[in-house]
Protein backbone atom coordinates (compact mmCIF):
# COMPACT_ATOMS: atom_id res chain seq x y z
CA UNK A 1 0.00 0.00 0.00
CA UNK A 2 2.82 1.90 0.66
CA UNK A 3 4.56 1.92 -2.25
CA UNK A 4 1.08 2.48 -4.03
CA UNK A 5 1.23 5.70 -2.59
CA UNK A 6 4.78 6.79 -3.31
CA UNK A 7 3.93 5.58 -7.17
CA UNK A 8 1.11 7.84 -7.34
CA UNK A 9 2.85 10.72 -5.46
CA UNK A 10 5.43 10.34 -7.93
CA UNK A 11 2.13 10.58 -10.96
CA UNK A 12 1.37 13.75 -9.28
CA UNK A 13 4.77 15.35 -9.13
CA UNK A 14 5.23 14.50 -12.83
CA UNK A 15 2.25 15.79 -14.03
CA UNK A 16 2.36 19.11 -11.82
CA UNK A 17 6.17 19.51 -13.43
CA UNK A 18 4.88 18.84 -16.40
CA UNK A 19 1.84 21.25 -16.78
CA UNK A 20 4.67 23.93 -15.09
CA UNK A 21 6.82 23.54 -18.36
CA UNK A 22 3.51 23.85 -20.93
CA UNK A 23 2.43 26.83 -19.01
CA UNK A 24 5.99 28.32 -18.61
CA UNK A 25 6.21 28.03 -22.82
CA UNK A 26 2.89 29.17 -23.50
CA UNK A 27 3.38 32.40 -21.42
CA UNK A 28 7.06 32.65 -23.71
CA UNK A 29 5.18 32.25 -26.75
CA UNK A 30 2.73 34.62 -25.77
CA UNK A 31 5.51 37.24 -25.32
CA UNK A 32 7.49 36.64 -28.32
CA UNK A 33 4.35 37.23 -30.56
CA UNK A 34 3.79 40.69 -28.10
CA UNK A 35 7.18 41.64 -29.20
CA UNK A 36 6.74 40.69 -32.84
CA UNK A 37 3.52 42.70 -32.79
CA UNK A 38 5.14 45.60 -31.39
CA UNK A 39 7.41 45.33 -33.71
CA UNK A 40 5.12 45.60 -36.93
CA UNK A 41 3.47 48.40 -35.16
CA UNK A 42 6.93 50.45 -34.95
CA UNK A 43 7.65 49.51 -38.51
CA UNK A 44 4.45 50.76 -39.95
CA UNK A 45 4.17 53.50 -37.80
CA UNK A 46 7.79 54.95 -39.43
CA UNK A 47 6.51 53.99 -42.66
CA UNK A 48 3.56 56.48 -41.79
CA UNK A 49 5.43 59.13 -40.76
CA UNK A 50 8.02 58.48 -43.45
CA UNK A 51 4.59 59.27 -46.66
CA UNK A 52 3.32 61.88 -43.82
CA UNK A 53 7.28 63.78 -44.48
CA UNK A 54 6.69 63.27 -48.21
CA UNK A 55 3.07 64.27 -48.24
CA UNK A 56 4.20 67.45 -46.70
CA UNK A 57 6.88 68.04 -48.58
CA UNK A 58 4.69 67.74 -51.66
CA UNK A 59 2.45 70.05 -50.98
CA UNK A 60 4.85 72.16 -49.74
CA UNK A 61 6.40 72.22 -52.90
CA UNK A 62 3.08 72.71 -54.90
CA UNK A 63 2.33 75.67 -52.76
CA UNK A 64 5.39 77.14 -53.06
CA UNK A 65 6.05 76.55 -56.86
CA UNK A 66 2.51 74.95 -58.85
CA UNK A 67 0.00 77.41 -57.08
CA UNK A 68 1.73 80.64 -57.63
CA UNK A 69 2.45 79.71 -61.46
CA UNK A 70 -1.03 78.69 -62.36
CA UNK A 71 -1.90 82.10 -60.54
CA UNK A 72 0.16 83.77 -62.74
CA UNK A 73 -0.79 82.02 -65.94
CA UNK A 74 -4.23 83.47 -64.99
CA UNK A 75 -3.43 86.62 -64.93
CA UNK A 76 -1.09 86.66 -67.62
CA UNK A 77 -4.13 85.30 -69.36
CA UNK A 78 -6.58 88.07 -68.11
CA UNK A 79 -4.13 90.28 -69.32
CA UNK A 80 -3.84 89.13 -72.90
CA UNK A 81 -7.62 89.28 -73.00
CA UNK A 82 -7.68 92.73 -72.35
CA UNK A 83 -5.11 93.52 -74.43
CA UNK A 84 -6.55 92.23 -77.10
CA UNK A 85 -9.73 93.77 -76.44
CA UNK A 86 -8.24 97.27 -76.21
CA UNK A 87 -6.15 96.21 -79.78
CA UNK A 88 -10.05 94.99 -81.14
CA UNK A 89 -11.48 98.82 -79.76
CA UNK A 90 -8.26 100.34 -81.87
CA UNK A 91 -8.48 98.70 -84.77
CA UNK A 92 -12.24 99.13 -84.92
CA UNK A 93 -11.96 103.31 -84.66
CA UNK A 94 -8.96 103.07 -86.90
CA UNK A 95 -11.12 101.22 -89.37
CA UNK A 96 -13.89 103.54 -88.50
CA UNK A 97 -11.46 106.72 -89.46
CA UNK A 98 -10.44 104.96 -92.54
CA UNK A 99 -13.57 104.58 -94.35
CA UNK A 100 -14.31 108.30 -93.67
CA UNK A 101 -11.53 109.14 -95.03
CA UNK A 102 -12.21 106.35 -97.79
CA UNK A 103 -15.50 108.26 -98.13
CA UNK A 104 -13.69 112.33 -98.46
CA UNK A 105 -11.11 110.46 -100.70
CA UNK A 106 -14.15 109.18 -103.09
CA UNK A 107 -16.25 112.60 -103.45
CA UNK A 108 -12.72 114.38 -104.29
CA UNK A 109 -11.90 111.96 -106.79
CA UNK A 110 -16.02 112.45 -108.32
CA UNK A 111 -15.38 116.55 -107.87
CA UNK A 112 -11.66 116.14 -109.92
CA UNK A 113 -13.30 114.05 -112.35
CA UNK A 114 -16.34 116.42 -112.96
CA UNK A 115 -13.40 119.63 -112.97
CA UNK A 116 -11.43 117.41 -115.57
CA UNK A 117 -14.38 116.92 -117.83
CA UNK A 118 -14.62 120.75 -117.70
CA UNK A 119 -11.23 121.56 -118.52
CA UNK A 120 -11.22 119.21 -121.05
CA UNK A 121 -14.30 120.52 -122.63
CA UNK A 122 -12.55 123.96 -122.05
CA UNK A 123 -9.07 123.02 -123.85
CA UNK A 124 -10.84 121.82 -126.72
CA UNK A 125 -12.86 125.15 -127.06
CA UNK A 126 -9.87 126.66 -126.45
CA UNK A 127 -7.40 125.01 -129.43
CA UNK A 128 -10.67 125.16 -131.40
CA UNK A 129 -10.98 129.03 -130.98
CA UNK A 130 -8.57 131.28 -133.49
CA UNK A 131 -5.45 132.56 -132.41
CA UNK A 132 -5.03 135.44 -130.28
CA UNK A 133 -3.89 138.75 -131.90
CA UNK A 134 -2.35 139.14 -128.14
CA UNK A 135 0.50 137.87 -126.66
CA UNK A 136 -1.05 137.27 -122.86
CA UNK A 137 -3.95 135.95 -124.07
CA UNK A 138 -1.22 132.95 -125.09
CA UNK A 139 0.04 132.58 -121.85
CA UNK A 140 -3.15 132.26 -120.45
CA UNK A 141 -3.93 129.41 -122.40
CA UNK A 142 -0.45 127.85 -121.37
CA UNK A 143 -1.20 128.33 -118.09
CA UNK A 144 -4.48 126.78 -118.13
CA UNK A 145 -2.93 123.77 -119.81
CA UNK A 146 -0.38 123.42 -117.12
CA UNK A 147 -2.52 123.49 -114.39
CA UNK A 148 -4.68 120.72 -116.38
CA UNK A 149 -1.74 118.93 -116.37
CA UNK A 150 -1.10 118.98 -113.00
CA UNK A 151 -4.85 118.59 -112.19
CA UNK A 152 -4.47 114.92 -114.06
CA UNK A 153 -1.24 114.60 -112.52
CA UNK A 154 -3.22 114.70 -108.61
CA UNK A 155 -5.97 113.07 -109.63
CA UNK A 156 -3.49 109.72 -110.90
CA UNK A 157 -2.04 110.42 -107.06
CA UNK A 158 -5.38 110.00 -105.57
CA UNK A 159 -6.24 107.11 -107.41
CA UNK A 160 -3.06 105.61 -105.91
CA UNK A 161 -3.51 106.60 -102.09
CA UNK A 162 -7.22 105.42 -102.92
CA UNK A 163 -5.85 101.73 -104.33
CA UNK A 164 -3.05 102.01 -101.20
CA UNK A 165 -6.02 102.99 -98.68
CA UNK A 166 -7.93 99.83 -99.91
CA UNK A 167 -5.08 97.58 -99.64
CA UNK A 168 -4.57 99.35 -95.75
CA UNK A 169 -7.89 98.36 -95.30
CA UNK A 170 -8.16 94.67 -96.09
CA UNK A 171 -4.96 94.11 -94.44
CA UNK A 172 -6.22 95.28 -91.24
CA UNK A 173 -9.01 93.63 -91.90
CA UNK A 174 -7.50 90.50 -91.75
CA UNK A 175 -5.38 91.41 -88.63
CA UNK A 176 -8.77 92.52 -87.02
CA UNK A 177 -9.82 88.65 -87.79
CA UNK A 178 -6.92 87.13 -86.64
CA UNK A 179 -7.44 88.99 -83.33
CA UNK A 180 -11.08 87.62 -83.23
CA UNK A 181 -10.21 84.26 -83.80
CA UNK A 182 -7.56 84.47 -81.14
CA UNK A 183 -9.47 86.10 -78.38
CA UNK A 184 -12.11 83.43 -79.44
CA UNK A 185 -9.87 80.73 -78.80
CA UNK A 186 -8.69 82.31 -75.24
CA UNK A 187 -12.23 82.54 -74.48
CA UNK A 188 -12.79 78.94 -75.62
CA UNK A 189 -10.01 77.25 -73.47
CA UNK A 190 -11.13 79.72 -70.61
CA UNK A 191 -14.59 78.47 -71.39
CA UNK A 192 -13.47 74.82 -70.70
CA UNK A 193 -11.32 75.07 -67.99
CA UNK A 194 -14.47 76.65 -66.54
CA UNK A 195 -16.40 73.95 -66.87
CA UNK A 196 -14.20 71.62 -65.50
CA UNK A 197 -13.86 73.46 -62.97
CA UNK A 198 -10.69 75.16 -62.89
CA UNK A 199 -11.16 78.56 -62.51
CA UNK A 200 -12.90 80.29 -59.73
CA UNK A 201 -16.53 80.99 -60.17
CA UNK A 202 -16.49 84.97 -60.26
CA UNK A 203 -13.96 85.27 -63.39
CA UNK A 204 -16.01 81.91 -65.10
CA UNK A 205 -17.48 83.14 -68.59
CA UNK A 206 -20.71 82.09 -68.94
CA UNK A 207 -21.40 80.06 -72.54
CA UNK A 208 -23.57 81.43 -75.08
CA UNK A 209 -25.05 80.40 -78.39
CA UNK A 210 -27.55 81.17 -81.22
CA UNK A 211 -28.36 79.75 -84.22
CA UNK A 212 -31.85 79.74 -86.62
CA UNK A 213 -32.31 77.73 -89.74
CA UNK A 214 -34.03 80.58 -91.67
CA UNK A 215 -31.98 83.62 -92.18
CA UNK A 216 -34.81 86.14 -92.10
CA UNK A 217 -35.99 85.31 -88.24
CA UNK A 218 -31.83 86.09 -87.81
CA UNK A 219 -32.39 89.37 -86.23
CA UNK A 220 -35.69 89.08 -84.41
CA UNK A 221 -34.52 86.01 -82.68
CA UNK A 222 -31.24 87.89 -81.91
CA UNK A 223 -33.12 90.64 -80.25
CA UNK A 224 -35.09 88.44 -78.01
CA UNK A 225 -32.11 86.69 -76.66
CA UNK A 226 -30.12 89.79 -76.05
CA UNK A 227 -33.39 90.94 -74.08
CA UNK A 228 -33.29 87.44 -72.20
CA UNK A 229 -29.70 87.93 -71.64
CA UNK A 230 -30.62 91.55 -69.80
CA UNK A 231 -33.32 90.14 -67.61
CA UNK A 232 -31.38 87.16 -65.94
CA UNK A 233 -28.90 90.22 -65.69
CA UNK A 234 -25.76 88.77 -67.86
CA UNK A 235 -23.77 91.20 -69.49
CA UNK A 236 -21.78 90.09 -73.20
CA UNK A 237 -17.90 89.86 -72.74
CA UNK A 238 -17.44 89.05 -76.51
CA UNK A 239 -19.52 88.08 -79.28
CA UNK A 240 -18.13 85.92 -82.80
CA UNK A 241 -20.06 85.50 -85.86
CA UNK A 242 -19.32 82.15 -87.28
CA UNK A 243 -20.17 81.20 -91.07
CA UNK A 244 -21.11 77.46 -91.69
CA UNK A 245 -19.42 75.43 -94.01
CA UNK A 246 -21.39 75.45 -97.41
CA UNK A 247 -22.65 79.07 -96.74
CA UNK A 248 -25.62 78.45 -94.33
CA UNK A 249 -27.19 80.16 -91.27
CA UNK A 250 -24.61 82.24 -89.06
CA UNK A 251 -23.69 80.78 -85.77
CA UNK A 252 -23.71 83.08 -83.11
CA UNK A 253 -21.55 82.61 -80.18
CA UNK A 254 -21.62 84.29 -76.87
CA UNK A 255 -18.98 84.72 -73.88
CA UNK A 256 -21.06 85.89 -71.08
CA UNK A 257 -20.21 87.34 -67.36
CA UNK A 258 -22.36 88.18 -64.53
CA UNK A 259 -23.77 85.08 -62.48
CA UNK A 260 -21.86 81.52 -62.23
CA UNK A 261 -23.12 78.44 -63.69
CA UNK A 262 -24.53 77.25 -60.47
CA UNK A 263 -27.03 80.13 -59.90
CA UNK A 264 -28.54 80.25 -63.43
CA UNK A 265 -28.75 76.81 -63.06
CA UNK A 266 -31.52 77.17 -60.10
CA UNK A 267 -32.31 80.42 -61.65
CA UNK A 268 -33.89 78.40 -64.84
CA UNK A 269 -34.92 75.45 -63.27
CA UNK A 270 -37.57 77.64 -61.08
CA UNK A 271 -38.42 79.49 -64.49
CA UNK A 272 -39.10 76.58 -66.61
CA UNK A 273 -40.66 74.65 -63.41
CA UNK A 274 -43.02 78.12 -63.58
CA UNK A 275 -43.55 77.42 -67.53
CA UNK A 276 -44.17 74.04 -67.32
CA UNK A 277 -47.06 75.09 -64.68
CA UNK A 278 -49.05 76.94 -67.49
CA UNK A 279 -49.29 73.69 -69.15
CA UNK A 280 -52.14 73.00 -66.72
CA UNK A 281 -53.85 76.52 -66.79
CA UNK A 282 -57.08 74.73 -69.49
CA UNK A 283 -58.09 72.58 -66.66
CA UNK A 284 -58.16 75.68 -63.71
CA UNK A 285 -61.80 76.39 -62.59
CA UNK A 286 -63.23 79.26 -64.64
CA UNK A 287 -63.88 82.32 -63.10
CA UNK A 288 -67.32 82.37 -62.43
CA UNK A 289 -67.10 79.23 -60.74
CA UNK A 290 -64.35 80.18 -58.54
CA UNK A 291 -64.84 81.61 -55.18
CA UNK A 292 -65.49 85.13 -54.86
CA UNK A 293 -62.13 87.72 -54.47
CA UNK A 294 -59.79 84.07 -55.22
CA UNK A 295 -57.64 84.98 -57.36
CA UNK A 296 -57.11 83.18 -60.72
CA UNK A 297 -53.37 80.74 -61.27
CA UNK A 298 -53.79 82.34 -64.77
CA UNK A 299 -53.54 85.70 -63.75
CA UNK A 300 -50.53 85.56 -61.48
CA UNK A 301 -48.06 88.27 -62.20
CA UNK A 302 -45.21 87.81 -64.80
CA UNK A 303 -41.59 88.51 -63.84
CA UNK A 304 -38.95 90.43 -66.52
CA UNK A 305 -36.86 87.25 -66.71
CA UNK A 306 -39.65 85.05 -67.01
CA UNK A 307 -41.38 87.25 -69.93
CA UNK A 308 -38.19 87.71 -71.51
CA UNK A 309 -37.60 83.87 -71.56
CA UNK A 310 -41.17 82.83 -72.69
CA UNK A 311 -40.72 85.54 -75.32
CA UNK A 312 -37.38 83.84 -76.51
CA UNK A 313 -38.55 79.90 -76.52
CA UNK A 314 -41.89 81.46 -78.52
CA UNK A 315 -39.71 83.40 -81.16
CA UNK A 316 -37.55 79.89 -81.09
CA UNK A 317 -40.44 77.99 -81.90
CA UNK A 318 -41.63 80.39 -84.54
CA UNK A 319 -38.40 80.21 -86.01
CA UNK A 320 -39.16 76.75 -87.51
CA UNK A 321 -35.99 75.30 -85.86
CA UNK A 322 -32.90 76.31 -84.09
CA UNK A 323 -30.94 76.54 -80.86
CA UNK A 324 -30.27 78.77 -78.01
CA UNK A 325 -27.93 78.25 -75.47
CA UNK A 326 -27.84 80.68 -72.09
CA UNK A 327 -25.06 78.92 -69.47
CA UNK A 328 -26.45 76.48 -68.62
CA UNK A 329 -30.01 76.58 -70.24
CA UNK A 330 -30.45 74.77 -73.73
CA UNK A 331 -33.29 75.33 -75.67
CA UNK A 332 -34.00 73.50 -79.03
CA UNK A 333 -36.40 73.37 -82.04
CA UNK A 334 -36.97 70.66 -84.31
CA UNK A 335 -39.75 70.29 -86.84
CA UNK A 336 -41.98 68.34 -84.46
CA UNK A 337 -40.63 69.79 -80.82
CA UNK A 338 -39.70 72.66 -78.49
CA UNK A 339 -37.69 71.10 -75.56
CA UNK A 340 -35.88 72.99 -73.31
CA UNK A 341 -33.46 71.45 -70.30
CA UNK A 342 -30.60 72.88 -67.45
CA UNK A 343 -27.85 70.84 -68.14
CA UNK A 344 -25.17 70.45 -65.98
CA UNK A 345 -21.14 71.50 -66.73
CA UNK A 346 -20.16 67.75 -67.55
CA UNK A 347 -23.19 68.19 -70.11
CA UNK A 348 -22.68 71.13 -71.18
CA UNK A 349 -18.74 70.68 -72.21
CA UNK A 350 -19.65 66.77 -73.20
CA UNK A 351 -22.22 68.38 -75.73
CA UNK A 352 -19.38 71.02 -76.93
CA UNK A 353 -16.98 68.33 -77.87
CA UNK A 354 -19.39 66.88 -79.71
CA UNK A 355 -20.33 69.83 -81.25
CA UNK A 356 -24.02 69.06 -81.49
CA UNK A 357 -24.85 72.22 -80.22
CA UNK A 358 -25.97 73.62 -84.03
CA UNK A 359 -27.33 70.79 -85.13
CA UNK A 360 -30.89 70.30 -83.37
CA UNK A 361 -32.27 67.20 -84.35
CA UNK A 362 -28.77 65.46 -82.86
CA UNK A 363 -29.37 67.82 -79.35
CA UNK A 364 -33.07 67.05 -79.19
CA UNK A 365 -31.79 63.33 -79.06
CA UNK A 366 -29.33 64.15 -76.98
CA UNK A 367 -31.35 66.02 -74.42
CA UNK A 368 -34.06 62.97 -74.60
CA UNK A 369 -31.41 61.02 -73.14
CA UNK A 370 -30.97 62.85 -69.83
CA UNK A 371 -32.78 62.26 -67.06
CA UNK A 372 -36.40 63.20 -66.95
CA UNK A 373 -36.31 66.15 -63.96
CA UNK A 374 -33.58 68.27 -65.94
CA UNK A 375 -36.06 68.41 -69.66
CA UNK A 376 -38.89 69.91 -70.51
CA UNK A 377 -41.47 69.46 -73.28
CA UNK A 378 -42.83 72.47 -74.19
CA UNK A 379 -44.47 72.16 -77.87
CA UNK A 380 -48.24 71.97 -76.37
CA UNK A 381 -47.31 75.48 -74.36
CA UNK A 382 -45.58 77.42 -76.87
CA UNK A 383 -48.47 75.97 -79.65
CA UNK A 384 -51.13 77.46 -77.78
CA UNK A 385 -51.68 81.32 -78.22
CA UNK A 386 -50.14 83.48 -75.49
CA UNK A 387 -52.89 84.45 -72.82
CA UNK A 388 -50.86 88.06 -71.40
Amino acid sequence: MTVVLVVMCLIVGGLELYLGKQSRDQARAFADRIEELREQVGKQNGVLVTVGEQLTAELSRVKREVLPGLDDRLRRNTGQIEELGGLLRQADEYIKTQASRLQDLEQQRVTLSALRRKLTDLETAVRAAPAPDTPDAGERIDTALVRLADLERNDTEIQKLQRDLTRTLEDVEDVVGDLLRYTGGELDDALRSSLRGGRSEGASPVPGRLWARDPQVQDVMEDMYERCLGAVRLSTRFRTVERAEGGGPERRRYFLSGRSMEDLAGAFTELLISTGGDLGAAALLPTDVRVAGAPHPADRPVMSDEAALKGLMRALYDSGGGTAQIGPLLTVRTREELLCAVLTSSQSLELENDEVFWDPSAAALRLRRMASHQVWELTDWAGRLPTT
